[in-house]
């Protein structure tokens, strides 16, 4: 196959801190021997990329086009790649780069890779920045990239690429995985719905675990939880005291950990998927008072997204989303940023991003 020409691109970017995104035209790559270029259809928006435009991480870069729950169809593949062809439904999510030789990648765990690039802010190994896909056109190395079995819609289906992933991984890599077993959810936003979804898939009873009282009723009845604490509320908090195997917290702001710990059984994990800002205080008694674990968890590797995929298709698991059009991006920020989303905001690129 003869070398396609660089693409002239088009999409949405911040500018600097304010976080406003307007239209924005640049260059993707010319598509590789190992490469996947695709028509982006949806892109779901992840509250990290809310940081990422204002800047909240400290380290990102302007221009940037946000975006790493990417979904569409194939358009292209290079000469060498194997695993996909025109017209495969496809995604890229938080990865589109990794050294390939390092122990995490050796182990699947590109996410873990030193000199892991990320899909959107980071710096690619040709010096050019990446950019993520609030754009018309992705392309990206084709180990990069997961399948999307047909059963799955891609506006339901973008946000697994971040938001399931980052809770299907814990789940599994600290056994929380087991029929039977009590999991807690910390948050009922982008990722705490879906790890209900998820925990329940896998035969867990789930305990909803929210400040927001009036997340009781689609908690239970939307998404199928089994129980709902109120965590400002210290009688129902008492009561169910010891009761959980693990707990899967996903909140991204400041909040107390010690009443997460008593929830714990003896031995329980109480694994952290949300990224606040500000540092936490972790009271270390209560952890020698039963051996219970605190631990983190980024993301997955390639090999385990797909399988997250292929999960997800098998027990019909896609996010709760509200697709918008792209004009529409800085208000669903806005929105975002005060948790007013059930429970994704995802957006219709293919229908709604329209060249300058």
């Amino acid at each position: 196959m003869a070398k396609s020409p660089e693409l002239e691109t088009f999409g949405w970017a911040a500018r600097d801190p304010s976080g406003i995104l307007a239209p924005f035209k640049f260059t993707r790559r010319a598509t590789g021997e190992k490469d996947v270029r695709f028509k982006v259809l949806y892109c779901g928006i992840c509250h990290s990329d809310l940081q990422y435009v204002k800047n909240g991480y400290g380290f990102c870069t302007y221009p940037l086009v946000p975006g790493h729950e990417i979904a569409g169809i194939v358009t292209e593949v290079g000469s060498k790649v194997e695993k996909f062809k025109v017209g495969d439904k496809v995604g890229v999510g938080c990865l589109v780069g990794a050294c390939r030789s390092c122990d995490d990648c050796g182990n699947d765990l590109e996410n873990y890779c030193p000199k892991m690039i990320s899909s959107t802010g980071s710096v690619y190994y040709d010096g050019s920045p990446t950019y993520g896909g609030f754009s018309d056109v992705m392309v990206a190395d084709e180990h990069f990239v997961v399948s999307f079995p047909d059963n799955l819609p891609l506006d339901g289906a973008a946000p697994l690429l971040c938001a399931g992933i980052t809770v299907y991984s814990p789940l599994q890599h600290f056994g929380l995985n087991k029929p039977g077993m009590h999991i807690g959810v910390v948050g009922l936003g982008g990722l705490g719905h879906v790890t209900v979804k998820f925990a329940k898939a896998f035969g867990a009873k789930v305990t909803v675990i929210s400040t927001s009282p009036t997340k009781k009723k689609e908690a239970i009845e939307d998404l199928g939880a089994d129980t709902f604490l109120v965590s400002r509320e210290p009688d129902q908090m008492q009561a169910a005291m010891g009761t959980m195997d693990g707990i899967i917290d996903t909140v991204s702001a400041v909040h107390p950990v010690l009443p997460l710990l008593g929830l714990l059984k003896s031995h329980g994990k109480l694994v952290m998927v949300g990224a606040p800002i500000e540092p936490l205080e972790l009271p270390v008694f209560p952890l020698l008072m039963g051996r219970k674990i605190v631990a983190g968890s980024m993301m997955g590797g390639m090999k385990e997204t797909q399988e997250m995929i292929d999960f997800a298709a098998k027990h019909n698991i896609t996010a709760n989303v509200e697709v918008i059009s792209m004009d529409y991006v800085n208000t669903a920020m806005e929105r975002l940023e005060k948790n007013d989303v059930r429970y994704r905001f995802v957006v219709d690129i293919g229908n709604t991003l329209k060249a300058a």
